[in-house]
C-alpha cells in the first residue's frame, strides 16, 4: 500500500513506493504522514476541501467524500486526512486487545486491475492506543464556534469502526462489540460495526440471521445507556460483505429496520461493501490466488450492485455509505447514483494519490448542483 504525500506529482511518487513490499510502503507513508501533519511539510499534500454539505444520520457532512476504515488503523493521521480535503474518515478497525494480525507477507498489489488483496486480520494497536491517538489529533479539539458558518472550518465528520479479537470465540463476539462500543462513544461521531472482514476466522458468520438480530440488539441496548450518559446521541452503521444474494442481503436490511423502528430517535446505517473474495476479475494475474478480500477496481460493480439492492430493501432515506472500486469522479457518482448518500475510498488512494480525493468530491458536487 502507497500514499505519499506528493512533494513531486504523486506518479513518481507511486512508483517509487510500488517499488517496495506493500506493506513496508504503507507503514512509511503512515509514518511520514504522522510526521508531517500540523508542519509546514504538510503542504504537500494539503488542498482546499470541496465544500458540498450534506446532512445524513444526523450528522453535517461538509461533503460526501471519505476515506474508508482499515489504511488508519490506529486514528495516527486525523489531522493529515482533514488536509487533503475529506468530508469524513473512518479509522480501525480497532480491537479491544492489541494483536499483530495474520503473518506476513500478507498484502499483494494487482496492479495490471489497479487491485488489492489483503489479508492483514485487524492488526491494531488497542483501543487504549486508539483513543489517545483520537484525543491528540488537532482537528479534534476545534472550538464549537468553528463549526458555525464559514465552511472551510465545517468540522470533518469521524467514524470508528470497531472489531473483535481473533482469539475471542464467535459465540462471544458480542462482548468485544459491547467493549469497544462503549470505549469509544465519547470520541466518534458514528461507529461502525465490522462483521464483514474476510480475515477474522467465522467473523462473517455474524451477518446471518439470528446471529445478527442478538448483536444488533445488544449494540442497541448498551447504545441506549451510552446516550443516556453521555447526553449524545451517536449512529451506527453496519459495514457488510459483497459477496451476499439478495436473499441474505435482505436479512440485514429488515434487521437493520427492526432496530430504527425499535429506536427512532437514534440513527442506524449500512456501509457497502467491505473486500471480496472472489477472484473472478483477477483470474490468472500474479497474487491472484492469494488468500485475503480482494479490493479496488474489480469491486466497483459488485459493491454498487449491492448498494442497489439495499435501497431497494430499505427505502429511500436510510442511510447508506458506498465503498469499493472508487478510482475516479465517475466511480464516485455511479455509488450515488446506486443509491449510497456518501462514497469512501481506499485503494483509490493508494492508485491515485490525493487528486483523487478533489476529483470526487467536485464530481458529486457537480451532480448534485445539476440535480437541485
Amino acid at each position: 500500500m502507497s500514499l505519499l504525500p506528493s512533494f513531486n506529482p504523486y506518479a513518481l511518487a507511486r512508483s517509487v513506493l510500488f517499488q517496495m513490499d506493500p506493506e513496508a510502503a504503507h507503514d512509511f507513508t503512515l509514518g511520514l504522514i504522522t510526521r508531517t501533519q500540523n508542519t509546514p511539510l504538510a503542504f504537500g499534500y494539503t488542498q482546499a476541501r470541496i465544500d458540498d454539505p450534506v446532512d445524513i444520520a444526523g450528522l453535517k457532512f461538509p461533503n460526501r467524500v471519505g476515506l474508508a476504515a482499515g489504511l488508519d488503523k490506529n486514528a495516527r493521521c486525523l489531522d493529515g486526512w482533514q488536509a487533503m480535503g475529506f468530508g469524513f474518515v473512518e479509522v480501525g478497525t480497532v480491537t479491544p486487545l492489541a494483536q499483530p494480525g495474520n503473518p506476513k507477507p500478507r498484502m499483494f498489489r494487482i496492479q495490471e486491475r489497479q487491485a488489492l488483496i489483503n489479508r492483514l486480520g485487524f492488526n491494531n494497536e488497542g483501543l487504549g492506543t486508539f483513543i489517545s491517538n483520537l484525543q491528540q489529533a488537532k482537528c479534534r479539539r476545534q472550538p464549537k464556534h468553528a463549526q458555525a458558518k464559514d465552511p472551510a472550518h465545517r468540522p470533518m465528520v469521524l467514524g470508528l469502526n470497531i472489531g473483535k479479537n481473533a482469539n475471542t470465540p464467535i459465540e462471544q463476539a458480542t462482548d468485544d462489540y459491547l467493549l469497544c462500543l462503549s470505549a469509544v462513544y465519547p470520541h466518534a461521531d458514528y461507529i461502525t460495526i465490522n462483521i464483514s472482514s474476510p480475515n477474522t476466522q467465522n467473523l462473517r458468520s455474524l451477518q446471518s440471521d439470528a446471529a445478527l438480530e442478538q448483536l444488533l440488539s445488544a449494540l442497541a441496548e448498551r447504545r441506549h445507556q451510552m446516550q443516556t450518559h453521555f447526553d449524545k446521541t451517536v449512529p451506527l452503521f453496519l459495514k457488510i460483505a459483497p459477496d451476499l444474494d439478495d436473499a441474505q442481503i435482505q436479512v440485514i436490511a429488515q434487521a437493520l429496520q427492526r432496530q430504527a423502528q425499535a429506536s427512532p430517535k437514534a440513527s442506524w446505517g449500512v456501509i457497502a461493501t467491505n473486500t471480496t473474495l472472489s477472484r473472478q476479475a483477477v483470474l490468472g494475474l500474479p497474487h491472484a490466488n492469494e488468500t485475503g478480500g480482494l479490493s479496488g477496481a474489480p469491486v466497483l460493480e459488485m459493491s454498487n450492485q449491492v448498494i442497489r439492492q439495499l435501497r431497494q430493501h430499505l427505502g429511500p432515506h436510510f442511510p447508506i455509505i458506498g465503498v469499493g472500486g472508487v478510482l475516479s469522479g465517475t466511480d464516485a457518482l455511479s455509488k450515488i447514483q446506486a443509491g449510497a448518500d456518501l462514497v469512501q475510498i481506499y485503494t483509490g488512494l493508494i492508485y491515485k494519490g490525493p487528486a483523487l480525493i478533489r476529483e470526487a468530491a467536485l464530481a458529486l458536487q457537480k451532480y448534485q448542483t445539476n440535480a437541485a
